[in-house]
This record gives structure tokens, C-alpha cells and sequence, in this order.
């Protein structure tokens, strides 16, 4: 693939890429991408998995925090690299771990791991690979499907398209493991901070399994509305981190160990539900927290309370469900995602897409 293409035409070109894309993705209710064991009633049709950072502070082996998301109800876990290899390291094997999950029967439909496969330092690079290659390796053990690919080590300077190219790579590492490294959305981090930028990197990677991993807390972080979601399809969604945000500190000095439990804070968790419904998507919702009060409790009050209080957005978000149909604010919403000009509530592609309708391109948009 080309990479010299200016900034300014690729933007616009990405921008009408999404737009066609997610129109024809919604149309076709494609398959989720990321896998999840059947969600329980109270879930709706989510799979909710825990993320091991909610528990992380509690400094717990990884064979108990399994034990305890089994207890508290989960239908999946999403560990982290270092407590599986801290779980190696003390003598156990990726068998046992295994045996356990399937005893409980918790699937592991994502992972946290930190490897730089996008960085400019070609020797970097290199490494960043061989690490995800061998966690993939052991995550494919353990039966999972996707492993978070954050925009570990990336500057602004560096192109979108030459991201493109190297996630082609890392998604090529994951055919042969079997485990799809999703495109981790970072608010605080200079390339992929935003949805639009990230769906536009896993389009230009020209993969069938090219997806993206967003996070209500990086969403917000990063500056995206949450209503952009609306206008994918479900096969471009690797999972899901849900959390929720507080009122105060603002977007730009919000962290981390200010997440709050979904439904405690003022995301507009309710609508994105619905709209993950629309789409249909079906795939796992996974709780990652790092509040540092969580932390001070009883870990198995926590997952619990973190299941329950998701399980209650939900319940709310079903109950409350109206018209499935895109409003123009969403509409607006994605249009100004893009940064585009050429891309107003206005556009007929845009359009087209608001109200389920494909087939409007302008000529000339998609060339060269």
C-alpha cells in the first residue's frame, strides 16, 4: 500500500470509507467479532467478562481472581500478561489454568498485554513482535480469542497508513496463534486516541479480522462521543471495556483511578447499550477498573458489585429502549468524529447511513 498519501486525503478518504463501511455493516448484522461465552438473563444478550485490573491492587494469583469471577457470576475473564506469567513463574502451567476456566466455565475473550508493534525503531518493533507472538502463543492455550494491541510507543508523527501496514503485520502473527490482536483505543496516547482513527487504521490494514478495542473511560478520554458507535458494524468491534466516568476531574486531567462502577458516574451508558444492540453486536463486555478505593475492599465485594451495577445499566438500557433508529444528532456526532468538512449531517452518504440506506457515494471520493 501506498504510504504518501497527504494527511488530508487520506482523512477524507478514511472518512467515507466508515461511512460506507458502517452503513453496509449495520444492514447485514455481520457476527460479532469478539467471542464470549452465552450471556446469562440478567445480562440481555451480553456476556460480561471481568477484567483482572479491577482486582489488580489486591495483588491476588490469577488462579484466585478466576475463582472469584466464577463466584460472583461472570461469563469470561480478560487477564493480564505479567499474572499469567507470574502464574508460570511460580510453578504453574497454562494447562491448569485451562482446567480451571473450563471447570468454571468462564471463556477468556481478551487479554492485556504490552507489546511495541507499531514504534518507528525497527529493533523495537522486532521485539514488541516476538512478545506478542509468544503471549498469543499462550493465550491460544488458554482458549482465547483476541489480546489487546494498544498504541504502545506511537508518536504523532507517524503516519496513519504506515499504522495500517504494520497492524496488517500483527494481525498476520495472529492467524498462525489463533488469538486476533484487537486495535486498543487510547485516549491520553498520540495516535489512536480517537474512534475514527482507530477504525480508520484497521480499514486501511486490509485484514478480515482487523478490528478495534474501545473503553468508555479512553473514549471520553480521547474526546470521541460515545455515539459514534452507533454507526459501525459489529465484526469491527474486538470487545468492549466498560467503566464509568465521573462529572469531575474534566476530560483532559481524568485518569485512570478515576473510573468509576458502570452506572456511577454520568457516561451515557444506557444509549451505548442500545446502540452495541442496533448494531448488533453481541460480543463480550469486559469491567476494567483501577480505582485505588476498589481496591481497599473486599475483592470479592468488588466483582460482585461491578457485575450487579452492570447488570443493572443494563436492565435500565433494555427497559428504557425506544426508536433503534439512528437520530441526526448521532449522525452529527460521527460526522464531526471525522474532522471533516466534506463529511456535515448534510453529506447524502451520511445521510444515507442515518437512515439504513447504502449506495451514496460521491464520485470521486474513493480514488487515488
Amino acid at each position: 500500500m501506498s504510504l504518501r498519501i497527504p494527511r488530508r486525503r487520506f482523512l477524507l478518504r478514511s472518512a467515507g470509507a466508515i461511512g460506507a463501511a458502517a452503513a453496509a455493516e449495520t444492514l447485514t448484522r455481520r457476527p460479532a467479532v469478539a467471542a464470549a461465552s452465552p450471556p446469562d438473563p440478567a445480562s440481555g444478550s451480553f456476556a460480561i467478562s471481568l477484567n483482572t485490573s479491577t482486582l489488580r491492587g489486591h495483588k491476588l494469583p490469577l488462579a484466585e481472581v478466576i475463582d472469584i469471577a466464577a463466584r460472583a457470576g461472570y461469563s469470561g475473564i480478560e487477564p493480564w500478561h505479567d499474572e499469567i506469567a507470574r502464574h508460570l513463574d511460580s510453578g504453574g502451567s497454562l494447562g491448569d489454568l485451562r482446567r480451571r476456566l473450563d471447570d468454571h466455565g468462564l471463556k477468556v475473550t481478551g487479554a492485556i498485554g504490552f507489546f511495541e508493534w507499531m514504534v518507528e525503531d525497527e529493533g523495537r518493533r522486532r521485539s514488541g513482535l516476538e512478545g506478542a507472538g509468544q503471549l498469543m502463543d499462550r493465550l491460544a492455550i488458554l482458549g482465547a480469542t483476541h489480546v489487546a494491541a494498544p498504541p504502545l510507543g506511537a508518536t504523532r508523527e507517524l503516519e496513519l497508513l504506515r499504522i495500517a501496514e504494520r497492524y496488517h503485520a500483527l494481525l498476520e502473527l495472529g492467524e498462525r496463534t489463533g488469538v486476533t490482536p484487537a486495535l486498543e483505543i487510547w485516549g491520553a496516547a498520540e495516535r489512536c486516541s480517537r474512534l475514527g482513527e482507530a477504525v480508520a487504521v484497521a480499514i486501511e490494514a486490509e485484514h478480515p479480522k482487523a478490528c478495534v478495542l474501545p473503553d468508555v473511560y479512553h473514549l471520553h478520554r480521547g474526546g470521541s462521543s460515545l455515539a459514534g458507535v452507533r454507526l459501525l458494524g459489529p465484526s469491527i468491534l474486538g470487545g468492549f471495556h466498560f467503566n464509568d466516568y465521573p462529572a469531575d476531574p474534566p476530560r483532559d486531567r481524568i485518569a485512570d483511578r478515576d473510573r468509576v462502577y458502570p452506572g456511577d458516574g454520568v457516561a451515557p451508558l444506557g444509549q451505548l447499550l442500545r446502540d452495541l444492540r442496533f448494531i448488533g453486536y453481541s460480543g463480550a463486555i469486559s469491567i476494567e477498573l483501577f480505582n485505588p478505593t476498589y481496591y481497599q475492599q473486599d475483592p470479592e465485594l468488588v466483582a460482585r458489585t461491578a457485575l450487579e451495577k452492570m447488570r443493572r445499566v443494563i436492565a435500565e438500557s433494555l427497559a428504557a429502549a425506544g426508536n433503534p433508529r439512528p437520530d441526526r444528532n448521532t449522525v452529527t456526532a460521527f460526522a464531526a468524529e471525522c474532522r471533516c468538512s466534506e463529511h456535515r449531517a448534510s453529506d447524502p452518504a451520511i445521510e444515507l447511513a442515518g437512515r439504513g440506506e447504502t449506495g451514496a457515494r460521491h464520485p470521486g471520493r474513493f480514488q487515488g
